[in-house]
């Protein structure tokens, strides 16, 4: 096995294990202590995506939707920065959702005591998750020279987040108001220091 993949592999490995983590403390939560959630397809379809995706890396790793051999070795460089970058937003996102706490949720919706999470990363951007997840998956695109994420992840993915994160600060607008809206003006949307 080609030892970027190889790399691309245990970090999905470890990642995957850190998220799992998660995901139970927050169906425990869910259990008992969800307020408002709204119905919407943007609380299904965007995790989904993340799923397929997950499935198109586990198939690239094994050459299945990558370019062919003979252009790994030319674009080495691309995929060393590739792999950085998925590596690094990767550890990055598991690093927000564990920042956000009690108020980490894979569904769009607060909690009965929710907090507005407004320091560390936060401080400078209002879902550094979703931009991370969009750099990992473009780095393990780039790092895979895989040519089906790379076009899921620009097409798909993206406006799916932004409609995501668009329909919880509407959510949060309504919980949090005044709190809110004094957040946004001092953090950036999806970029750090933009809207």
């Amino acid at each position: 096995m080609d030892p970027i993949n190889l790399l691309v592999l245990l970090n999905l490995i470890a990642t995957f294990g850190a998220n799992v983590s998660g995901a139970k403390k927050e169906f425990k939560n869910k259990v008992t202590n969800t307020g408002k959630k709204p119905e919407t397809y943007l609380q299904k379809l965007p995790l989904n995506i993340s799923a397929l995706i997950i499935v198109l890396s586990l198939l690239g790793i094994f050459n299945i939707f990558n370019l062919t051999d003979s252009l790994k070795s030319e674009l080495q460089n691309y995929r060393l920065i590739g792999l950085l970058l998925y590596i690094a937003f990767s550890w990055l996102q598991i690093h927000c959702f564990k920042y956000l706490g009690k108020s980490y949720s894979q569904e769009i919706l607060i909690y009965k005591d929710h907090k507005l999470v407004t320091t560390g990363i936060y401080k400078f951007i209002r879902h550094p998750q979703y931009l991370s997840q969009i750099l990992s998956d473009l780095g393990i695109a780039l790092a895979l020279l895989n040519f089906v994420i790379a076009p899921l992840v620009v097409l798909i993915e993206i406006p799916l987040l932004i409609l995501r994160a668009k329909e919880e600060e509407k959510l949060f607008s309504d919980f949090f108001r005044e709190k809110f809206s004094e957040y946004k003006k001092h953090s950036g949307f999806i970029i750090p220091f933009i809207g």
